[in-house]
């Protein structure tokens, strides 16, 4: 363990700069930050297109199931059944423009994030 301190010890200052340089070199052959995949963007748009379409589903079975599990229990066939999935899809459509409304959010500020962002670096 003494022997690797000592040869850490024993580096020139300059090696530093060195490394520093060929790191600046390097940053400067590929370009840049390199940008975000298109397909990520897509992916992340149709997994919230996928929620939106899982809430509303998600509305009308629970309703059905309620409205079936009465009607079971009432002996009134068709008439809570058909008033829960009413119920349900409506459940459904509000939790989706809720979650819309959510996202909109996001990306507003998002937005106002990037802006503020270019400000700062232009000024």
């Amino acid at each position: 363990m003494r022997g690797f301190l000592a040869l850490s010890d024993r580096r020139d200052p300059t090696d530093a700069d060195r490394l520093k340089a060929l790191e600046d070199r390097i940053a400067q052959m590929k370009g840049g930050p390199a940008e975000e995949h298109h397909m990520k963007k897509d992916y992340s748009q149709a997994n919230l297109a996928w929620r939106m379409v899982t809430e509303l589903v998600a509305g009308l079975g629970i309703g059905f199931g309620i409205g079936y599990g009465l009607d079971a229990l009432f002996g009134t066939t068709p008439f809570l059944m058909v008033l829960f999935i009413l119920l349900g899809l409506a459940a459904g459509v509000l939790t989706m423009l809720r979650t819309a409304k959510e996202i909109e959010g996001l990306k507003l500020a998002e937005t106002a994030g990037d802006d503020r962002k270019d400000e700062r670096n232009g000024d």
